[in-house]
């Protein structure tokens, strides 16, 4: 550097500390240095030489935004399967499990922080979360690690090969030893993208932050589902979903005028209450997601060419041509195996049976199995909800339970976005 030389110490903060510096523009300088990945090892020569450094090519990160039931638990199976992806599954779930009963709103802070941590590959913000007194947090202590191809794959575990599409059997998976997460860093840092799947961040808009930093290269995939399937979805696995659908509606907004969910004279059951929690959930959901569609069709300058909205219905009907763009927008490149894997996932003959298991089903008709199945009081209380997602997204509202249950009719038209 010319002139005055550089002396102060750089002051480093941990991305998950209030107020991290999210959005600041990084300064740069013309001395040569030598890029360390790991952000321990960078605190510790900044110390000692007072070493600035410079940047390094940018991995491609990608996050797919999404609610729950919403198909996402194959959508992300289609880059858990991609030996040039290093996926995390949902690791969120930590932050909502050791705040319960925080609600919904209120954790979307720590979400994207803990977001910044693990796209820079530090994997130790999962200790925040651990159990105190517990043992050391592991590979195999990650939510869904046993389904994850890069913990159960060599050189983590010899039990599977990255590099051979095919499920995890997570009887298989929970044979291999764990392994700390320092290990589990040195993989991460070996791959060029990275892409995590998550339900719990409520609106693009909480993810700003990270798409403005000038050190990370982010990317959203937004997959979204017509909000009457994903209510019936809800109401299917509610026993799943009970924890999750407490924090959802305890962030409800108590001003609002609703509908009764139930018609006049309707005689009370025991699953009325969580039926409730179910539909009323997507009050919450859909209201995030109308702020995300909002920010989508007038993109800021720090969302243009780094959004891309999916269609499950699009994905099940046209999983190829519909991977094919995905993966050309995460910069990622498709083979006979993935698309074959994608295929035959979704046109299988049997129906879904256990939620929240990723299984080859005829996913067409799961699709549009609400149809049948939820009341029209039903169907009006959640369209009420997400009238305007659906606007936005193509999904044509009903008028009557005989147009619902109508499947010669298609209820999918052209997305705004």
């Amino acid at each position: 550097m010319r002139g005055k030389q550089y002396h102060q110490p750089l002051k480093l903060t941990a991305p998950w500390e209030k107020d991290a510096g999210f959005g600041r523009k990084l300064r740069t300088y013309r001395n040569h240095t030598k890029i360390i990945a790991q952000p321990g090892i960078v605190m510790k020569v900044l110390r000692r030489k007072r070493i600035v450094p410079s940047l390094a090519k940018k991995r491609q990160l990608i996050y797919v935004l999404t609610t729950w039931r919403s198909g996402s638990s194959f959508f992300g199976e289609l880059f858990n399967q991609n030996p040039d992806v290093f996926f995390l599954y949902e690791p969120m779930w930590h932050i909502w499990q050791k705040l319960y009963p925080g609600d919904a709103v209120s954790l979307q802070g720590a979400a994207r922080d803990m977001l910044s941590s693990l796209y820079r590959c530090d994997l130790s913000v999962f200790q925040l979360y651990n159990s105190p007194g517990g043992k050391n947090f592991t590979s195999l202590g990650l939510f869904g690690a046993t389904l994850n191809k890069v913990v159960c794959s060599y050189p983590l575990c010899s039990a599977y090969r990255k590099e051979v599409v095919g499920m995890v059997d997570d009887k298989v998976c929970k044979k291999c030893p764990p392994q700390s997460l320092r290990l589990l860093e040195e993989e991460c840092l070996k791959y060029n993208t990275i892409v995590i799947k998550g339900v719990r961040i409520l609106d693009l808009n909480v993810l700003a932050p990270l798409m403005e930093d000038p050190s990370l290269d982010l990317k959203v995939i937004h997959l979204v589902r017509d909000p009457r399937a994903v209510a019936n979805s809800r109401i299917k696995s509610r026993h799943g979903l009970i924890r999750e659908n407490l924090q959802v509606v305890r962030s409800r907004d108590p001003k609002l005028r609703r509908i009764p969910f139930v018609d006049p004279g309707h005689k009370a059951n025991k699953k009325d209450g969580s039926d409730y929690h179910s539909i009323g959930a997507m009050e919450v959901i859909c209201d995030r997601t109308s702020r995300t569609l909002r920010t989508a069709l007038n993109p800021p300058g720090w969302l243009k060419g780094k959004y891309m909205a999916v269609r499950y219905e699009d994905l099940v009907e046209n999983p190829v041509k519909t991977l094919r763009n995905v993966y050309h927008f995460a910069n990622l490149t498709t083979n006979h195996d993935i698309e074959s894997f994608a295929l035959n996932m979704t046109s299988g003959s049997s129906s879904s049976s256990k939620p929240f298991i990723v299984s080859s089903r005829n996913a067409t008709q799961a699709a549009s199995a609400w149809r049948t199945v939820l009341s029209i009081q039903q169907i009006k209380q959640v369209e009420d909800y997400c009238h305007h997602a659906m606007s936005v997204l193509g999904y044509e509202r009903v008028r009557t339970a005989g147009e619902a249950k109508d499947l010669s009719k298609s209820l999918l038209t052209h997305s705004k976005l």
